[in-house]
């Protein structure tokens, strides 16, 4: 379960200004080491399939990078056409130099991914930034055809839809196609040089990571008669419904998560968990509004993973690392790099030994920064299984929060779990995989009942 296989390394702000980041520092690649393609043209065109705040704000990442040569987008695709039209409208604004899409190459419905992807050369990039729900059969085709792959996380919505990214990974190794993932903050230098600071003992051994992710959420109102159409089920449950985007816990957590994974360099054996709801809620969705989990590694370390999404309540996005010799932070608040080795188990600006250079770009950037280098000079580049299994870990931590019992890493690698077994199928037309009761509210987890692993 180690990672050192793997050889690199939100929501993603809803398409956030980064505010000149790109001008801040620079990744620079003062020559390639090969044309992308054939003859003079060494192009990269991009792909992006689901047009919304991610997948619009990994495609500014893409232009942003600093000297990494000509990159355009090529092909839109997504099953609502206003998304596709204001991504772009977006998109025109700054970067119209770089727009190269065509009414063509807009493409609508749910093959418009393989339109999309067909589209492309050899060397380009396809964007799978939709719900998660339908990310590996998206990301499957595009190693088939030989294209290499950004993908947001999460990854899948259960561990059926994982074991399909887990073999796309294993075909990208066969097909020579770099696979980049929506991890972001392993690619931040500062959080590397602590990994370092812990690998050369600095801390001393590390019992206990603390990770949480403490903020304020809307619940879900009555949908009505949109509750039992598929495509409004696509629009409103990207977070609310489990079958659709993994749950809220997922979608947000994933990233601190694998922050612990990463630290210990290996993953969880077993996990349990527990939460539950606020009372006289009105939530019609399918989440808990409180998830904590207790995370155990083979050596017997703890990781403490908190979520919450609670109007009213104190806030917290950090990661905390204790060794026997001290703590650390290993990052704050958005994904910040905020990261400091203290004197001790205390916490605090009085207590810091050491902090790190502080990154010069956002988390985000160096993604598509690192992405971009190893297509320019062909290296590889397969973040497929760590990123599927750092999913895994959290999928396990969601189960147990669910279903009230202890979860082990073997138990998830062996699940035949899905939530909707005709994904590759879906259209327009097809049914529901979940509908609400009388009163518009989606099955809730209740522990001792519940089953997904």
């Amino acid at each position: 379960m180690k990672t050192a296989g793997d050889t690199t390394e939100s929501t993603r702000r809803e398409f956030m200004q980064k505010g000149g980041m790109a001008a801040v520092g620079a990744a620079v690649f003062p020559d390639f080491a090969r044309s992308v393609h054939p003859g003079e043209d060494n192009t990269i065109r991009l792909a992006l399939i689901g047009c919304g705040g991610r997948g619009t704000g990994a495609i500014r990442d893409a232009f942003s990078v600093p000297n990494g040569g000509p990159i355009k987008l090529y092909a839109m695709a997504d099953l609502v056409e206003d998304r596709v039209e204001t991504s772009l409208k977006t998109l025109n604004r700054q970067y119209s130099d770089k727009i190269d899409v065509s009414d063509d190459r807009k493409f609508l419905g749910f093959d418009a991914y393989r339109k999309a992807i067909d589209s492309l050369r050899t060397g380009d990039v396809a964007l799978c930034t939709t719900r998660a729900y339908i990310r590996p059969t998206h990301v499957e085709y595009a190693v088939r055809k030989g294209i290499n792959v950004f993908m947001e996380k999460p990854f899948a919505s259960d561990p059926v839809g994982l074991k399909r990214i887990l073999r796309a990974g294993e075909l990208a190794e066969e097909n020579h196609v770099k696979i980049a993932a929506g991890l972001q903050c392993r690619h931040s230098p500062a959080r590397k040089a602590l990994i370092e600071q812990i690998h050369d003992g600095k801390l001393g051994d590390i019992h206990l990571i603390r990770a949480n992710r403490l903020g304020e959420g809307k619940w879900l109102g009555d949908k009505a008669a949109a509750a039992n159409n598929l495509l409004d089920q696509l629009q409103f449950g990207r977070i609310h419904l489990l079958w659709v985007g993994a749950g809220h816990m997922v979608d947000y957590l994933i990233h601190q998560i694998d922050e612990c994974c990463w630290i210990k360099g290996e993953w969880p054996v077993s996990v349990r968990g527990l939460g539950g709801r606020v009372p006289n809620s009105t939530d019609r969705g399918q989440n808990i509004d409180v998830y904590s989990m207790e995370y155990t590694f083979a050596d017997g370390t703890k990781a403490f993973c908190g979520f919450r999404r609670i109007e009213d309540a104190e806030r917290d996005f950090t990661t905390f690392i204790h060794g026997t010799k001290c703590a650390a932070q290993f990052s704050g608040n958005v994904h910040a790099a905020t990261v400091h080795r203290f004197n001790d188990q205390r916490i605090g600006a009085d207590h810091i030994a050491w902090t790190p250079t502080a990154d010069a770009h956002s988390p985000w950037q160096y993604e598509w920064n690192d992405l971009i280098d190893s297509i320019r000079r062909d290296r590889s580049h397969n973040e497929a299984k760590r990123a599927a299994y750092s999913d895994m870990a959290t999928q396990m931590g969601r189960a147990a929060c669910h279903s009230g019992q202890t979860i082990t890493w073997d138990e998830m690698m062996k699940s035949k779990f899905q939530f909707c077994d005709y994904l590759d199928k879906l259209d327009y037309d097809s049914p529901v995989p979940i509908t609400p009761d009388a009163n518009g509210q989606f099955l809730v987890p209740i522990p001792g009942q519940w089953t997904e692993v």
